[in-house]
């Protein structure tokens, strides 16, 4: 397969889901894939070798973002292995333990919650962004942040979560301000129901209400679609729009009477 390089994509949570479909679809657009996983990952393996088999490059990179004595160190590992980093993904996330009422949340659930979905992708794009001022280059780069839809709608069995994505929302509005100059463009792209692990303790309950009328698009998203709009966004696609939001939730936001 003839490949355009577009340069290389560091992608958080790239083991499996939604963060694997985004590095793939960054591969088949012409990035060079840093994927990114926690040490203890079985999947990892599986992306970096569907990458190849496709006719792309990728290594692999074992770490935990939310642990900052590492960070500096995964970042500079990510920078050295094809040379620079042209995009970087914030993808890694979890969900709450156990969805269950606001009233009943713990400090140590939402300090878990905000140490991986906020503070980590946070110190994170703060070293990348770093490295790339200090490097300018010819290709198109950017910042791509994974949120949530939750950003918009409140579900109050996990307070803590929407509270997290909602950060992250504001932190790429930060990011795509201070970095314009700099020729770095910021996204975020806002999943609706996906179908993934972390959504399948709801299955039942999403069947039914995609069965009436949830979404104008009556299906379950996949993570091939957030894959797809990453990549439009990683590509250079929309190079005079930075600070945008990506609704890929199957038309949820869309207000109807």
């Amino acid at each position: 397969m003839d490949r355009r390089q577009l340069g290389n994509a560091l992608v958080t949570g790239a083991g499996r889901g939604i963060g694997r479909a985004i590095a793939l679809a960054l591969a088949d657009a012409g990035f060079n894939i840093i994927a990114n996983d926690l040490a203890q990952s079985d999947d990892l393996p599986a992306t970096i070798a569907a990458i190849e088999v496709r006719g792309g490059r990728a290594v692999a990179l074992a770490g935990d973002i939310s642990d900052l004595s590492s960070q500096q160190a995964l970042v500079d590992e990510a920078w050295a292995a094809f040379g620079g980093l042209h995009c970087l993904v914030n993808n890694a996330g979890i969900s709450v333990a156990r969805r269950d009422d606001i009233l009943k949340v713990t400090p140590e659930s939402y300090d878990r919650l905000m140490t991986v979905n906020l503070r980590g992708p946070f110190f994170l794009t703060q070293a990348v962004a770093r490295k790339m001022v200090q490097a300018p280059s010819e290709h198109f780069r950017s910042i791509v942040t994974i949120s949530s839809i939750n950003v918009e709608f409140a579900s109050a069995d996990r307070a803590e979560y929407c509270m997290s994505k909602t950060g992250l929302a504001m932190m790429s509005q930060l990011f795509a301000a201070r970095l314009a100059g700099d020729g770095i463009n910021a996204y975020e792209i806002r999943p609706g129901i996906i179908r993934t692990d972390m959504t399948a303790v709801a299955k039942e309950r999403y069947d039914a209400l995609f069965a009436t009328g949830l979404t104008p698009l009556a299906r379950w998203g996949e993570p091939e679609d957030i894959g797809k709009a990453a990549a439009m966004l990683a590509c250079g696609s929309l190079p005079y729009s930075t600070g945008e939001v990506v609704r890929v939730d199957g038309g949820l936001a869309v207000r109807r009477l």
